[in-house]
């Protein structure tokens, strides 16, 4: 199992549509934000792309020396950069933080936001262009380790004797990471991926995707590895889990709702409108919210992309976990608000529960190994949590 922390490099809160309880967006905070994830053990963290976002290369560049073990997952943009370009990029990050460099191909599903980043190709047009992409990408990082050149045509990329001169650390390539719901997404991420990537959907629909991917990949002999994009609300029992998730769209009004589901209804990105759909015609209760046991549609309110969580007590949102895994899911990209904090409480209440260590056990807890818990009177050092302190008196 690898477990995923998320860089909130678009800005940060104690409440979702309101500036009330809001961080600032600074690298400051982002260093916090990866140190805290890589002393905890998660495999890595996920960098958000977009015109609402610091740049991702830029920003996981910045955190390679502040990290030990900590992997970084990485946009490539089709159509915003060339395939020789990323090839390069992601070759240096690799070898700069010693191969911990993942990359997360990403279409684009907002119109206006590609047309004013000048990219004019319709959704067909966008996934081709992916297609092309990704293996001109591919072929150029797995040739340079042995000093080959790669020359290719097609309808919207063309390179002559492209040649990477320095490898990266992983071979061929670092993984490649991807999600879509359209059927040329499902074509590609069979095609040409490693990982497909869903957002958090209920199970049933999670397994019927899982199964798509996994048949078409076998028509082209690969097979593909599965992962899940949640947000968590993890508490030491179910009713404060719960009233957390209560709390954190509290300040939400109906205004803002609006505005920011008719903002999603003119995207083309089919995973978006199956989040508008998880929810539409609902109300902002519980009950109404839980679309599946723990799995609640509240952060879909008013955030576009990942709109789900898994709300609940640890053992209940390691159940719903393994549930997922059981479909042959491996990867988990989570993340809560404030992202900071929630780092470390879900590390420290739900990875004992999945009895999963992390990078912990590659090394970075014995680097960092110190004191745990606090000192108490007498040097008394603190009870593990199944033991029990005995006074003297």
């Amino acid at each position: 199992m690898n477990i995923f922390w998320f860089i909130p490099t678009h800005g940060d809160s104690r409440y979702l549509g309101t500036t009330e309880g809001a961080r600032v967006a600074d690298y400051d905070y982002f260093r916090q934000v990866a140190i805290a994830a890589d002393t905890a053990g998660y495999t890595g963290v996920l960098i958000p792309t977009g015109k609402s976002c610091e740049d991702p290369w830029v920003t996981a560049s910045s955190l390679i020396g502040a990290t030990r073990q900590l992997r970084f997952l990485v946009a490539l943009r089709p159509g915003l950069m060339t395939p020789t370009l990323g090839a390069r990029m992601a070759a240096t990050f690799d070898r700069l933080s010693g191969g911990r460099c993942l990359v997360n191909l990403v279409t684009g599903g907002d119109v206006a936001e590609l047309e004013a980043d000048g990219l004019f190709l319709d959704h067909a047009e966008r996934y081709e262009a992916s297609s092309e992409f990704i293996h001109v990408w591919r072929e150029i990082l797995t040739r340079s380790h042995t000093g080959e050149a790669f020359s290719y045509e097609g309808k919207h990329i063309r390179v002559k004797d492209a040649k990477l001169l320095f490898p990266p650390v992983q071979k061929p390539h670092p993984p490649v990471y991807f999600g879509g719901s359209s059927p040329a997404a499902i074509d590609l991420a069979a095609e040409q991926t490693e990982l497909f990537l869903t957002w958090g959907e209920p199970p049933a629909a999670v397994a019927e995707k899982v199964a798509a991917v996994r048949a078409a990949a076998a028509k082209h002999g690969r097979q593909v590895r599965f992962g899940i994009r949640l947000h968590v609300i993890v508490r030491e029992t179910e009713a404060e889990a719960w009233a957390d998730a209560e709390r954190l769209i509290s300040k939400v009004d109906d205004a803002a709702v609006e505005k920011a589901q008719a903002a999603f209804s003119k995207m083309d990105s089919v995973g978006q409108r199956r989040m508008v759909e998880l929810r539409r015609g609902k109300g902002r209760t519980r009950a109404d919210l839980e679309i599946s046991p723990n799995l609640w549609a509240g952060v879909g309110l008013v955030r576009g992309g990942a709109g789900t969580a898994l709300v609940g007590s640890a053992e209940q949102v390691a159940e719903r976990i393994r549930e997922y895994e059981a479909l042959g899911l491996d990867s988990f990209v989570l993340s809560g608000y404030p992202h900071l904090e929630e780092a470390r409480r879900t590390a420290e209440l739900l990875f004992p529960v999945l009895g999963f260590k992390g990078n912990a056990a590659e090394g970075t807890a014995a680097k960092l190994s110190g004191p745990v818990g606090e000192i108490m009177a007498n040097n008394i050092v603190p009870a593990a949590a199944n033991d029990r302190l005995v006074s003297a008196g």
